[in-house]
């Protein structure tokens, strides 16, 4: 499996530094799309991972997504300035519910115009606490905002990644955006389903035990 398909990422709460270096090294062993990390530690990441094609990916809103707007932009601006090449932004999921899609929008929007074009912005729309309406109202809505990727998950709800949402976000966005699966991916089976489905990038802790190593 090709290893670019992969952000290999430590979100949890107590990540130690000596952790997230090790995910560093398997990351620069192993030639991983990214490193993906809570925003505390992206300075160290960019460090860690200087001089190679190795993404710096940084998690903003994370994991509720119900931060005021102006907080998540300043959150991705602090993330941009520490070294963050990828951004991935959590939605107000509770705005979407109430059907307030020019807050959604303008949310991700901004934060986009945060990124500009070298900063890739990746949207969690946390899949398993919509509907099917929703799923692909989420997915209109990114698009329309100028996001470079949809993702499924934060890996902290409900539920993680499934190979139909994977399928359904593809659908609606089309060719002109990425769709990242994060959440639950633990095999090489699962990740492969993943792909069929249409992912084109995967986030997990487990990308090791994945590619076989």
């Amino acid at each position: 499996m090709e290893t670019k398909y992969f952000d290999h990422t430590i979100l949890k709460a107590d990540a130690t530094e000596a952790q997230v270096a090790k995910i560093c090294e398997e990351a620069l062993e192993n030639d991983f799309a990214s490193v993906c990390v809570n925003q505390y530690y992206t300075k160290f990441v960019a460090e860690k991972l200087k001089g190679s094609d190795v993404k710096v990916c940084t998690v903003v809103g994370f994991p509720l997504g119900m931060s005021d707007t102006r907080v998540k932009a300043f959150e991705t601006k602090a993330a941009i300035e520490d070294g963050a090449t990828e951004v991935d932004m959590v939605i107000n999921v509770g705005a979407l519910k109430d059907k307030k899609y020019d807050y959604v929008l303008k949310d991700i929007k901004t934060l986009k115009e945060v990124c500009g074009k070298d900063v890739v912005l990746k949207v969690i729309i946390e899949t398993c606490l919509l509907t099917e309406e929703e799923k692909v109202k989420a997915c209109e809505l990114s698009k329309e905002a100028g996001a470079d990727f949809v993702k499924t998950s934060t890996g902290f709800s409900t539920g993680g990644a499934k190979a139909e949402d994977v399928a359904l976000m593809r659908k609606t966005v089309g060719d002109a955006m990425g769709v990242k699966a994060s959440g639950g991916i633990h095999t090489a089976e699962e990740a492969q389903a993943m792909i069929d489905a249409g992912a084109n990038r995967l986030g997990t802790s487990a990308t090791l035990a994945i590619i076989g190593k």
